[in-house]
């Protein structure tokens, strides 16, 4: 796999390639009002008792919104109670102080229809986290869990036993997929390294007066982040700023890549994008455009996006081979689809019809694992009585679509 990363006119873009192949893709405008995972220490302005929410001042310019569901607090004794519990009135008052990190972005103003305010103000919650390579620390959460992609039970119950036996206080850690065959030294320096994150982070949460006290994962660290699970040849980068960016991030979570971080100097640099257009990416970003995606043996998917929901068609074509091997390819493309076009909320996907009840848990099987690459948090809900595929998926910033809006490649 090579990760590519260059900036041009005000975005940040990243790309992961396998073979040549596109597999991954993040965009984002150099400057965000209110980045998914940016920590804020907000002052609650309003409690509205109707919706079950206070809005919180992040900083001079922006708000946001903390539901009740999203309270996180410790107890006296230490333990981690969840909101829900008891009304938000008797939770929070005008003028507390409370740590939040941003769980979606903000949404300008600036639209043709108005919003109510709700909707015009990021998503913020008090389960914060903060990634790393192998592991997520979760301040709030009082135990360590175990990623649900690894499904191994007998892997699971040994991977549990080796979190369990973290040093006292080290709790509160997820570990990722990519965990699975990591050295225990490599996973205990990691949970190390993100907890002295958090607590230097706490130092900061004191005074009156909203502030930002950490930018959440811009494109560049999303990528290595999500993709330095598996192995990685090359890290090509175009300016120096994001170069020592990538060495940084690689040198706390990833010693093992920074002889792989590569700056580039192409001839043609002074043109837009030179980068991508030499690696032959933008095409294959272009074809993100398109409502449709073509298969490997002459069939096509059908892709539709409507503000309730997304809905794919997954048609034969000129594949002449059986139902279930077509489903199968469709499967996998359709995850990659869904992943590069960075697709949220419910996704219907209409598969060819499948003569037995194996086929279609065949097809369930492949589908997890297709979406066992992806960053975000998939939920494969199963077959319909009308034999349509239910998919969920929490994204965690906007469309590829939103973020090139506007953008001619």
């Amino acid at each position: 796999m090579d990760i590519l990363i260059e900036e041009f006119q005000g975005r940040i873009w990243s790309a992961a390639l396998v073979n040549g192949r596109l597999e991954g893709v993040e965009v984002d405008p150099t400057h965000e009002a209110v980045r998914w995972g940016s920590i804020y220490w907000a002052k609650v302005k309003r409690v509205d008792t109707a919706l079950d929410a206070v809005f919180v001042a992040l900083d001079e310019n922006y708000d946001g919104i903390l539901y009740n569901r999203d309270i996180r607090v410790r107890s006296k004794d230490g333990k981690i109670i969840k909101g829900g519990d008891q009304p938000i009135g008797k939770v929070f008052q005008p003028g507390d102080m409370v740590a939040v990190q941003a769980k979606s972005a903000y949404l300008p103003r600036t639209l043709d229809f108005e919003l109510a305010p709700e909707q015009k103000s990021a998503r913020m919650s008090m389960d914060i986290s903060i990634p790393g390579r192998h592991l997520i620390f979760c301040p709030m959460m009082e135990v360590n869990q175990i990623s649900q992609r690894i499904r191994k039970p007998e892997l699971r119950k040994a991977l549990q036993t080796m979190l369990d036996a973290l040093d006292d206080g080290m709790n509160g850690f997820i570990l990722r997929s990519s965990g699975a065959d990591i050295q225990t030294d490599i996973i205990v320096r990691e949970a190390k390294i993100l907890k002295s994150i958090w607590t230097e982070l706490q130092k900061y949460f004191e005074g009156a007066d909203p502030a930002l006290i950490m930018l959440g994962p811009d494109s560049i660290q999303r990528i290595l982040s999500d993709k330095a699970v598996g192995p990685i040849e090359r890290i090509e980068v175009v300016t120096m700023d994001h170069y020592k960016q990538v060495e940084e991030w690689c040198s706390v979570f990833a010693p093992d890549l920074v002889p792989r971080v590569t700056p580039i100097e192409l001839k043609d640099a002074a043109k837009d994008l030179a980068l991508f257009e030499y690696r032959d990416v933008l095409g294959q970003i272009e074809a993100m455009f398109h409502d449709y995606a073509l298969l490997p043996g002459g069939g096509n998917l059908i892709i539709q996006e409507t503000a309730a929901l997304t809905a794919i068609d997954v048609n034969k074509g000129s594949d002449k081979r059986s139902r279930l091997s077509v489903n199968l390819d469709a499967a996998e493309e359709i995850a990659r689809q869904v992943r590069l076009r960075n697709l949220g909320g419910i996704i219907i996907i209409d598969f060819l019809k499948m003569k037995t009840r194996r086929e279609q848990d065949d097809l369930v099987k492949m589908l997890e694992k297709s979406f066992d690459g992806d960053p975000c948090t998939v939920q494969i809900h199963g077959l319909t009585s009308l034999g349509l595929m239910e998919v969920t998926r929490k994204r965690r910033t906007p469309p590829l679509s939103e973020r090139l809006e506007g953008f001619e490649l």
